[in-house]
C-alpha cells in the first residue's frame, strides 16, 4: 500500500518537473552564444528530462514521447545543422564555421551574423547531444532490446 503511494508521488512530481527541466534546457541552448553553456549542456539537460521520465514511469513512456525514429531524426538534424552552417560559410568564401561571412545572406552586420551563426550551431549541437544521450540511456537500460520494436 505504501509502495503504491510512493509511486504516485514520484510520478506526480516528475510530471510537474519535466516541462520546467525541458524549458530550462531550451533556455541554456538559446543563451549559449551569450553566456556560459550552450548546446552540449542544454542537450544534456533535455536528455535528463527524458531519463527522469524513464526512471519515474518506464522506458515505454519515454518512447511514446520520443520514438526511436524521432530520436534518430533529432540526432541527424543536429549534425546537418552544424555541418550545414559550416558548409554555407565555405560556399560564401570564408573558412569553415567562420560565421562573420553570414552577413552576406542575413539582414545583419557581421557581428550580429556571427552571433546568429553560433546560435544555429548551438541548436544543432543541442539536438544531437539530447538524442545521443537518450539513445545511450535506452540502450543501457533495455540491454538494446528496444531497438526495432514498434510502439
Amino acid at each position: 500500500m505504501i509502495r503504491d503511494f510512493e509511486g504516485v508521488i514520484i510520478k506526480t512530481v516528475c510530471r510537474a518537473l519535466v516541462p520546467f527541466i525541458q524549458l530550462y534546457g531550451l533556455y541554456v541552448i538559446a543563451h549559449g552564444h551569450y553566456s556560459p553553456g550552450g548546446g552540449f549542456q542544454g542537450g544534456c539537460i533535455l536528455a535528463a528530462s527524458f531519463i527522469l521520465m524513464a526512471l519515474a514511469y518506464d522506458i515505454n513512456e519515454v518512447k511514446k514521447r520520443l520514438s526511436e525514429k524521432m530520436n534518430t531524426i533529432f540526432c541527424s538534424l543536429g549534425v546537418i545543422i552544424y555541418a550545414g552552417i559550416g558548409i554555407l560559410c565555405l560556399i560564401l568564401g570564408a573558412n569553415y564555421l567562420d560565421y562573420g561571412i553570414l552577413h552576406k545572406i542575413l539582414p545583419a552586420d557581421p557581428a550580429h551574423a556571427r552571433s546568429l551563426g553560433i546560435l544555429g550551431v548551438e541548436i544543432g549541437v543541442g539536438f544531437t547531444v539530447m538524442a545521443v544521450m537518450v539513445s545511450i540511456f535506452l540502450n543501457i537500460a533495455s540491454g538494446g532490446e528496444h531497438e526495432g520494436e514498434e510502439n
